[in-house]
């Protein structure tokens, strides 16, 4: 089916199997034809080397459309506004980063195969690299190591248990950079927000660990949704006012680059602290430095810049810093797709880590234009929810908690966007066997299969696959004695009700379905857990 969907998508592809097939059916019809005769061969063989050279011809077009697409994923990003270019013989930074991982499964970290080669023989900075900030003030820097200390004090950390602030999490990515000497009064700091209105950017001339009120410090030039981009002078009058002259025109390139990745990439936040700027060196341009940097990318956005930030986790473009000397195994080499280096990883909070379930479900939810997430809450927890839907996955979150039973709330998710039935199986399967875990509640447990009215997701496919879960675990779910709540609307959903009913004449489990019409079935979810599956407590509207 992919060769199929891949044919069918690219005409270099369809054109390549075509003269491919004619070649391999020319060179049969010659070898089993009894025509004989030599002069018949050399006649046959003219659109035999026909077919030879549109293949070859076609695997040099598809080769040149490739390296197009490349180059096009791989330029810069364009201005953000046709007067934002840079003015000064800007020097770009070097990217030289590698990331350090542990493996819970063997205990060890990323062996050193894996690594670039600058890191044996540069002084480095090792730190975490998860969603923590104030990484220095919490010990969690490493300064001027060599590759065996940076090693060793990562391997120290990694896998283990670590308390930031009031939260304790496990330490499991790690980062080394080179070190960079310099003043601190090269130091500065930069931030690019995003709201409704547009976006700020935030520069204070005082950077590093103890930069304390940047919300009272900042200047901030705001750039609504509705204007231009500011000129390079009112960039430099309003953020640049404490800048030395000589760095104020590199600053003001590098702001407006910066910005232009920001928007390019679709960003939604963007820190860096501390954003280092050099003195010029014999009459150069000042040499800009960032050390470190926090982000948020736009989830939604992956579809249209996947290819784009796939480029800053393949490891062969940090690689290409390096002379041929020092390249290492790491270093691919060959043709790159656009779709390069490790897949998009969306981390959870610090001190939460994901669970094998929620893991599995993030990439069940990765691999389909559909949404499919949950988060497990309370593994204890009596009330269960399976709803279709955002925006109504959080009204009946926020219904259970309202009405006191916040702390048998045991996940929070939802699945939408017309999932099959095979994902949607997938789904159900997942949050059933966490249902039915561990010793039975003697209370029971309540399972709400709910969602709003679907506009175009197929009610009936997704119960079928629901329902795949729900025999699946028939037996576990009677011993959890669990009863069931459902209540759907949309596209065939008659058809997934009458087979929900179905399915609890014969499951042995407690099965309540209401309609589209029906308000809700219970007022106290929780006292649905303890009365009997005919519990009358429902209103009409």
């Amino acid at each position: 089916m992919s060769l199929l969907a891949t044919a069918v998508a690219s005409p270099v592809v369809i054109c390549l199997w075509a003269a491919v097939l004619f070649v391999a059916g020319m060179v049969d019809y010659i070898l089993e034809s009894d025509l004989g005769g030599l002069r018949y061969r050399i006649f046959a063989a003219v659109p035999v080397c026909f077919g030879i050279v549109t293949v070859v011809m076609t695997l040099v077009i598809g080769e040149t459309i490739d390296r197009r697409m490349r180059q096009k994923c791989a330029k810069r990003p364009p201005p953000v506004a046709p007067h934002a270019q840079v003015k000064t013989k800007f020097q770009y930074p070097a990217v030289k980063v590698a990331q350090i991982s542990w493996d819970p499964e063997t205990n060890s970290i990323t062996p050193d195969t894996k690594l670039p080669g600058w890191v044996f023989n540069t002084k480095l900075v090792a730190k975490p690299d998860q969603l923590i900030k104030r990484r220095g003030k919490a010990g969690l820097l490493a300064l001027n190591k060599t590759w065996d200390e940076a090693k060793e004090w990562i391997a120290q950390r990694a896998g283990k248990p670590q308390k930031v602030e009031s939260i304790t999490g496990t330490l499991n990515n790690f980062i080394v950079e080179p070190f960079l000497p310099h003043p601190s009064n090269t130091e500065y700091y930069v931030c690019i927000t995003s709201a409704r209105e547009g976006d700020s950017i935030l520069f204070t001339h005082e950077g590093g660990v103890d930069i304390g009120d940047v919300d009272a410090k900042a200047l901030v030039l705001n750039l609504p949704v509705t204007q231009p981009f500011p000129t390079r002078e009112a960039i430099a009058n309003t953020l640049l006012k404490h800048v030395p002259a000589e760095k104020k025109d590199t600053l003001v390139d590098f702001l407006i680059r910066l910005y232009s990745v920001y928007v390019d990439l679709h960003f939604a936040y963007l820190e860096i602290n501390p954003l280092v700027v050099l003195d010029g060196v014999n009459g150069g341009e000042p040499q800009v430095c960032y050390l470190d940097m926090a982000a948020k990318l736009d989830q939604t956005a992956e579809s249209i810049c996947g290819p784009k930030w796939a480029i800053a986790r393949d490891l062969s473009v940090y690689e290409s810093n390096e002379d041929a000397a020092t390249k290492t195994a790491a270093s691919k080499g060959g043709k790159v797709s656009a779709d390069r280096g490790p897949p998009m990883v969306w981390p959870a909070p610090f001190g939460r880590d994901l669970t094998k379930e929620e893991a599995y479900i993030q990439k069940l939810d990765a691999s389909t234009g559909a949404s499919l997430k949950l988060t497990v809450l309370n593994p204890e927890g009596r009330i269960w929810t399976m709803v279709a839907g955002g925006g109504a996955s959080v009204v009946y979150s926020d219904a259970i908690a309202a009405h006191g039973y916040a702390d048998e709330l045991a996940n929070y998710g939802e699945y939408s966007g017309a999932p099959s039935e095979g994902q949607t199986y997938e789904y159900a399967k997942t949050i059933i066997d966490l249902i039915t875990r561990g010793t039975p509640n003697p209370k029971g447990k309540v399972l709400i299969i709910g969602g709003g009215i679907a506009n175009f997701t197929n009610v009936a496919s997704t119960f079928k696959g629901i329902i795949r879960a729900l025999k699946e675990f028939k037996n576990q779910l009677i011993a959890h004695q669990v009863k069931i709540f459902v209540r759907r609307g949309g596209p065939n959903y008659q058809e997934g009700l009458k087979a929900m009913r179905l399915l609890g004449e014969s499951l042995g489990v407690p099965i309540r379905v209401f309609d589209e019409e029906e308000q809700r079935w219970c007022r106290r979810p929780q006292v649905c857990a303890t009365r009997d599956a005919s519990c009358p407590s429902r209103t009409r509207r």
